[in-house]
């Protein structure tokens, strides 16, 4: 299973939040600082989000989002605000290994066959109380992740982002179930979110069966190191 550390930025900063709430928001700095300590501890993978493209519609972290693309060696994911075609091609040519779209995807799932003829795109399922909701998570979408993924399978997913929105950014652990369901309803791979604070979180995800793990709160909290974490997923 793959050790993805977040690097989530609004206003120009690296933040994270609690459930997606921005009053919750607590800065780590300089968002491309962030991505060259991963990279260094070890880190192949990075999941990069721009939270003003995810909560308002509109990419403002374009040039933090190129140069973490331009400036590191590893597979770099991108998110936040994807809600074209053009979009995302936009973000393929700028380097970018993979695409999350969310919203546009779930409102209009032909997208995401158009955008992956560009390159790998990954369909965001995030779900709070087993609902996926939209929107920077302010909207339900009246659908399970289960029903929403089983629909993407056909339309040139490379993979799902499962978050729950539920455990995001508390630190108190990770709820195994739904993703246990979403990997055995769909053959894409699931890549796991939300709630991750130790090392038994890292371990429960990969015996659920997910692909990949996106561990934001936790790293920049100094609750584990990538190392910790790595060691238990592989």
């Amino acid at each position: 299973m793959d050790v993805i550390p977040a690097v989530d930025m609004k206003g120009g900063e690296c933040v994270q939040l609690v459930q997606g709430d921005e009053g919750t928001a607590k800065t780590y700095g300089d968002p491309v600082e962030s991505a060259r300590r991963w990279v260094d501890e070890g880190a192949e993978h990075l999941h990069v989000v721009d939270l003003d493209g995810a909560i308002d519609g509109e990419r403002r972290n374009a040039s933090q989002v190129r140069r973490i693309v331009e400036e590191t060696d590893v597979s770099v994911q991108v998110g936040g605000g994807v809600r074209s075609v053009g979009d995302a091609r936009t973000l393929f040519e700028a380097g970018a290994d993979r695409v999350v779209m969310g919203t546009a995807a779930v409102e209009n799932p032909p997208l995401v066959g158009r955008a992956a003829e560009y390159g790998e795109v990954v369909v965001s399922l995030d779900a709070r109380e087993g609902e996926v909701v939209v929107e920077g998570w302010k909207e339900g979408a009246g659908v399970s992740p289960v029903e929403v993924a089983r629909r993407f399978e056909d339309e040139g997913a490379s993979a799902f982002l499962f978050t729950n929105v539920d455990d995001e950014g508390l630190l108190e652990g990770v709820t195994v179930e739904p993703v246990e369901e979403l990997v055995e309803a769909v053959d894409v791979p699931v890549i796991a979110s939300g709630g991750v604070a130790t090392t038994d979180d890292v371990k429960a995800l990969r015996e659920a069966g997910a692909s990949g793990v996106v561990i934001g709160t936790a790293f920049y909290e100094g609750r584990m190191s990538y190392d910790e974490a790595n060691e238990v997923a592989t």
